[in-house]
């Protein structure tokens, strides 16, 4: 085989070939919500690999302050959700990526490179060249600058790792693994990252590094500490819809987790997407639903198709507001107005509006005996109908009863679509939201006093 850089690009975001050297190769596991890091292709992260003990540089670009810093990816230890930045290194916003040069302090046999990255959306595929040297090279240069091709410095490039799909934001969790079929890539003492953005539509895409991984062919047997996940995996009665509930973190939720959660699921996100529909948008298929720790005092949150669910909160609250505060995150999971998001041509939706969907549907829908979003006497002075969430949900409310029965629908099709502005209020109505505020709040406030 000849040496040389042929890049073989498969149609799936699961094996890209790559021949810098004889026999090279790049494999990819991909997972759309994360699963612990587990892949079939690629070996989970170790703690006690050559890269562990490793000085890592950073040779050229910024680190993004809002990261962790270079110990962040030799520490053998990888982020519990897509959207952790203290557990992953990436470069700084607006940039095109930077390079990370990594010395072992002698020359080892390297057998396997392995890196792995998480995130919802652009940052999460990766796109980079290896590069390794011995450096012995009369010429060698050690930090060569993003201008200056490293193999005119005593470098050779090992491969090149792309794994952006085709369609999509890219959202998911990847790990790479760099083998040579011959069992050895080389003999070397430094190796050089040299990473690109993923894409520029925004200032967002620099890829979220989790760890790398440097295996010696001499070293010890990989150890990992990465927690086996455990899952609990369902169908909707129709066959349409997959859903996963992820319990690693949180297995004494096991058993709600399968008497009470699985069953909303089942009956209410077919139910949420048949509500929500709108011209050319399919709602997402495969739903994941992961109890987390590190949530701090948010009961519930949804990126993507991934429901994050705070397993504190969820704990003091399965015999009370849990099941209703899913049934809001999933309506986030349909609504996916983050589609227009890098459409600088949108119209932005609001947040109350938002918000309010989810909430209306929750309070007035799903659990409409619970009165959780009533007009008191206690909260009629505060009310207001861009109030968000369960104030905003009892306007909708409000107004579908009284003007029009389809008025959610028609406008979560606006927001997604990214057309939304409020003279939409008056086209379905004939009123102003804001005269419809004032409506809405005129009727509480009758109504109140004549109790």
């Amino acid at each position: 085989m000849k040496l040389g850089a042929t890049l073989l690009v498969g149609l799936l975001p699961f094996v890209w070939i790559v021949e810098a050297q004889a026999e090279i190769a790049v494999t990819t596991g991909y997972h759309e919500h994360g699963l612990s890091f587990t892949f079939k292709s690629v070996p989970a992260p170790a703690s006690n690999d050559a890269a562990t003990d490793a000085t890592f540089s950073l040779v050229d670009g910024n680190r993004d302050v809002n990261g962790g810093d270079l110990g962040v990816l030799h520490d053998g230890r990888v982020p519990v959700n897509h959207d952790q930045p203290s557990a992953n290194f990436f470069f700084g916003a607006g940039t095109d990526g930077g390079r990370i040069q990594i010395d072992f302090g002698k020359i080892i046999s390297v057998k396997q490179v392995n890196s792995y990255s998480w995130h919802g959306m652009t940052r999460g595929p990766q796109v980079y060249k290896l590069y390794a040297a011995n450096g012995t090279a009369d010429n060698f240069r050690p930090a060569p600058k993003k201008r200056t091709d490293p193999a005119t410095c005593g470098w050779t490039l090992i491969a090149s790792v792309d794994t952006r799909p085709k369609d999509g934001d890219g959202g998911g969790q990847y790990g790479v693994g760099i083998t040579n079929g011959d069992g050895v890539i080389g003999k070397y003492r430094y190796l050089l990252v040299d990473a690109s953005r993923t894409e520029a539509h925004d200032p967002f895409g620099n890829t979220f590094f989790s760890e790398i991984d440097v295996i010696d062919a001499d070293g010890p047997e990989p150890i990992s500490t990465v927690q086996k996940p455990v899952l609990t995996t369902f169908d909707s009665d129709d066959g349409k819809f997959h859903y996963t509930i992820d319990v690693t973190e949180a297995p004494d939720m096991a058993d709600w987790a399968g008497k009470e959660l699985k069953g909303v699921i089942q009956e209410w996100y077919p139910k949420i997407v048949a509500m929500l529909p709108s011209e050319g948008y399919t709602a997402p298929s495969e739903v994941t639903f992961r109890f987390r720790g590190d949530m701090g005092n948010i009961p519930g949150s949804a990126t993507g198709a991934s429901v994050n669910l705070n397993l504190r909160w969820f704990r003091g609250e399965r015999d009370r507001e849990a099941l209703g505060c899913v049934v809001h995150e999933m309506v986030h999971v349909v609504q996916n107005y983050w589609r227009q998001r890098r459409d600088r041509t949108s119209s932005p939706t609001p947040g109350w509006l938002s918000e309010g969907i989810p909430d209306y549907i929750r309070w007035f829908l799903f659990e409409p005996q619970s009165k959780g979003a009533e007009i008191t006497k206690g909260n009629l002075a505060l009310a207001k109908y861009d109030g968000s969430y369960r104030v905003s949900g009892n306007f909708l409310d409000w107004v579908t009863r009284t003007y029009d029965k389809e008025i959610v629908r028609k406008l979560n099709a606006a927001a997604r679509e990214g057309i939304y502005t409020e003279e939409l209020w008056k086209d379905l109505t004939g009123k102003t939201v804001k005269e419809l505020g004032d409506e809405w709040k005129s009727f509480h406030e009758k109504r109140l006093n004549e109790k």
